[in-house]
């Protein structure tokens, strides 16, 4: 067991429990404390509008960048009715995805992929697929995740590109916030020996709470005690803004790599 006995704080939402079952059979104690919740962010007018102006004013290219959020996308045309109007606009676009995540639900309305971001799977990698375009005056349609992609929307209209968010959720902090308030005060009391960050939103979550309750030093200071492990380089970045070092990468950012290189920290 490579854990042995240790505990693991888990801020993962929608697959928190996956993960403490992960933990579990490594022979640690996971600790579930939830940092953010996917809020539902549809606008049906919106969206309507959207596919109707396509059909007059088409895009150069669509970016898919989550799986829950281009479900969440086709679930409201499904609702509106438009989807077929949709997606035969998207057959005249070029059709990029940053990750694997979004290929599924496309591959299932019969979307051609045309670009697919490389590993790790960042803002960095989807632009690098779009350097050689000629952008100056197209429209290009963004699939928001749960905060606006600020440096890609930027990036883009730096370039010329007039850029249409399509929002379908948002990232907030949970309802519930016990367990994060009993996650704080166990890691000031040593509790907890690692916690794993798997999106970026938690750690701006979780200091905000923090703030709110005036303990973010003792965060900080207690989170650069404790073994940090993140997912990737944006999580990795989003722990450096609030002034704490990962202590671990997983590359590639998947969840069997994370905790491969957690249970090595932990040995």
């Amino acid at each position: 067991m490579p854990m042995r006995g240790r505990t693991v704080a888990i801020l993962e939402s929608r697959l928190g429990s996956q993960l403490a079952d992960l933990v579990a059979k490594r022979g640690g104690k996971p600790f579930l404390a939830p940092a953010l919740a996917e809020v539902p962010d549809v606008d049906p007018a919106r969206i309507a509008a959207l596919v109707q102006e396509l059909r007059s004013r088409p895009a150069k290219l669509a970016v898919f960048q989550t799986g829950v959020g281009t479900q969440a996308l086709f679930a409201a045309t499904d609702a509106l009715g438009v989807t077929g109007e949709f997606l035969e606009s998207l057959s005249s676009m070029k059709i990029l995805v940053r990750g694997p995540k979004p290929s599924g639900p496309l591959r299932s309305r019969n979307v051609r992929i045309d670009l697919s971001a490389r590993e790790p799977y960042t803002t960095a990698e989807v632009l690098e697929l779009v350097r050689d375009l000629p952008l100056r005056g197209e429209r290009i349609i963004v699939q928001r995740y749960g905060v606006t992609n600020a440096e890609l929307d930027e990036a883009l209209r730096a370039r010329g590109a007039e850029v249409l968010e399509i929002p379908v959720y948002r990232w907030s902090l949970p309802a519930d916030l016990g367990p994060l308030e009993r996650l704080m005060q166990s890691l000031e009391n040593r509790a907890i020996d690692a916690v794993t960050v798997t999106n970026a939103a938690q750690i701006h979550n979780l200091f905000e709470l923090a703030a709110q309750r005036g303990r973010e030093e003792a965060l900080r200071g207690a989170l650069n005690r404790t073994v940090v492990a993140s997912i990737g380089p944006v999580a990795s970045a989003a722990l450096k803004k609030f002034g704490v070092r990962a202590s671990l990468e997983a590359s590639p950012p998947k969840l069997g790599p994370l905790l491969a290189a957690l249970d090595a920290a932990l040995v």
